[in-house]
């Protein structure tokens, strides 16, 4: 099952599962989701591509979505939490409280509740593979994008500690920890005007099958796409917060691209 995968990372994740011989759920929340199943079917004959609609922004729209899961009676081998949203500017000043809170929602909320309901009968099976999509801002503080940059962080931290409790389970938790990636993601967020939305940025179909193929390794994390987004990784972890904090706002402050 891929969560978001209407588009960018996930609609090539999904792509790469049903290569490769999964049958595949796609969610999405728009009416994207039966197109994408439809375009899946045709380039991977024989595979089963299922379609679920769903707002993963809300608790009953995560619960619907593992009611249908139920439904089809067949284990979810794979899980891929992909689903996310970003708003960019000026957290007081330029974005709003509900925007901010969708964000919150959607990237930890949704991802705690369907991680909960459905790794678990992974762990009674003794069999599964877990997929969250982080990113490399999950390393910095992330100003004119906080909330987003947070929310990653909470995804990275999420992932490692479920990993180590699922050690001995048969149920491997692997963290994808993308660049600036060719996807909506800057328009959607309105970041359009930003360095880092104008600069140079990876292949969504080469980050996802860097990321499947970690996943299939049972790596613990994969940070995906550049040597540039490794660099930062390593950066990350020896620089102080307020240095990183300082160069992220080079990148992310509006009307950077112009500077």
């Amino acid at each position: 099952m891929v969560t978001g995968a209407t588009s960018g990372i996930g609609y090539e994740l999904a792509k790469v599962m049903a290569d490769n011989a999964f049958d595949v759920v796609v969610v999405a929340e728009d009416e994207r989701v039966d197109d994408t199943a439809a375009q899946l079917r045709l380039r991977s004959g024989g595979v089963r591509v299922e379609p679920v609609r769903a707002d993963l922004r809300a608790y009953e729209g995560v619960e619907s979505l593992v009611a249908r899961i139920r439904t089809m009676g067949r284990p979810v081998d794979v899980l891929a939490v992909n689903a996310g949203v970003g708003v960019g500017g000026d957290f007081v000043r330029d974005t709003s409280l509900g925007d901010n809170l969708e964000i919150v929602d959607l990237n930890v909320r949704s991802s705690v509740h369907l991680a909960h309901r459905l790794i678990g009968d992974m762990v009674d099976r003794k069999q599964g593979r877990v997929l969250f999509t982080s990113s490399i801002a999950a390393t910095a503080p992330g100003p004119f994008h906080s909330v987003y940059a947070a929310s990653k962080a909470f995804l990275a931290s999420f992932a490692q500690g479920l990993r180590e409790e699922l050690r001995d389970t048969g149920v491997s938790v692997t963290t994808l920890m993308p660049g600036p990636t060719d996807t909506e993601f800057f328009d959607r967020a309105g970041m359009q005007d930003t360095l880092v939305a104008t600069g140079e940025k990876d292949d969504p179909a080469e980050v996802a099958r860097q990321g499947f193929e970690a996943l299939m390794k049972g790596d613990d994390h994969v940070v995906a796409g550049s040597l540039k987004n490794k660099v930062q990784a390593i950066a990350g972890k020896v620089a102080p917060d307020t240095v990183k904090a300082r160069m992220m706002r080079t990148m992310t402050e509006p009307g950077s691209a112009e500077q």
